[in-house]
């Protein structure tokens, strides 16, 4: 019997309360693999399972994490950072979804869209894309309904007001931009919806892999504008989909 079977069996025989039984599963172990203490509950304290970062990792090692975690029966897992060479492996002996623009592998099925409303996921222009993506299909597979507008850049500022009527009426909004970074505080400006804005490093010699357009994004003069770090187009997306769900606390 598995330390959860016996939780819920010591709350069905009324040998604990149903805080004392919430605590328990909360603070359920993880799994020691050696290489990795897999934190197996990850999806009962946060309401999201732990996600693989694969740079950095063997292919094996990401096997080895994904096997403990499905053992588990947890709901999808997510990679992130997945290199084309790793996925080729992990699927001789994983069913994986692999994306390599986004570099996101995930098991099984994204999760039905029921958030509030619609993520949009916007980019200052085409280079963007690999991390607007890595955001986007985050918060698909973390079951969000995701409108992208690629290519928007206030340097032709028209390719944007075209797609008020999206920016308008979204619940949250992932601006992605490198440069300068101005797309985050034009639609800040635009939007009544939290504006999660993701420095890239996309941009000439002055722009510091990214650094010029966090510092922008930094000092929007948008309210309502948050940033993440550069190239974070996950952390965008994960973020933007608990703003997505969330619900008053009584």
């Amino acid at each position: 019997m598995s330390r959860l079977e016996d939780t819920l069996k010591q709350l069905k025989d009324g040998k604990i309360t149903v805080e004392e039984a919430a605590l328990k599963i909360k603070s359920q172990p993880f799994e020691d693999l050696g290489y990795a203490k897999v934190d197996l509950h990850r999806e009962v304290r946060q309401g999201t399972a732990e996600v693989i970062y694969a740079q950095g990792k063997t292919a094996q090692q990401i096997i080895g994490i994904v096997k403990a975690m499905n053992g588990s029966s947890q709901s999808a897992v997510m990679i992130t950072r997945l290199s084309r060479e790793k996925a080729d492996i992990i699927k001789e002996q994983i069913d994986i979804n692999y994306d390599s623009v986004s570099g996101i592998a995930y098991t099984g099925k994204k999760a039905e869209a029921d958030g509030l409303g619609r993520i949009v996921v916007a980019t200052g222009g085409t280079s963007d894309i690999p991390v607007a993506e890595e955001a986007a299909l985050t918060a698909e597979i973390l079951g969000n309904e995701v409108v992208r507008l690629y290519d928007i850049g206030v340097a032709g500022i028209h390719r944007l007001l075209a797609n008020r009527e999206y920016i308008m009426s979204a619940s949250v909004i992932i601006a992605v931009a490198g440069m300068e970074g101005a797309l985050a505080s034009v639609i800040g400006g635009l939007a009544d919806c939290p504006v999660i804005a993701v420095p890239t490093s996309v941009g000439y010699g002055a722009s510091f892999s990214g650094l010029s357009a966090l510092l922008s994004m930094l000092n929007s003069c948008a309210s309502g504008v948050g940033v993440v770090n550069i190239d974070n187009g996950f952390g965008a997306g994960f973020l933007a989909s608990r703003i997505n769900h969330m619900e008053a606390k009584k």
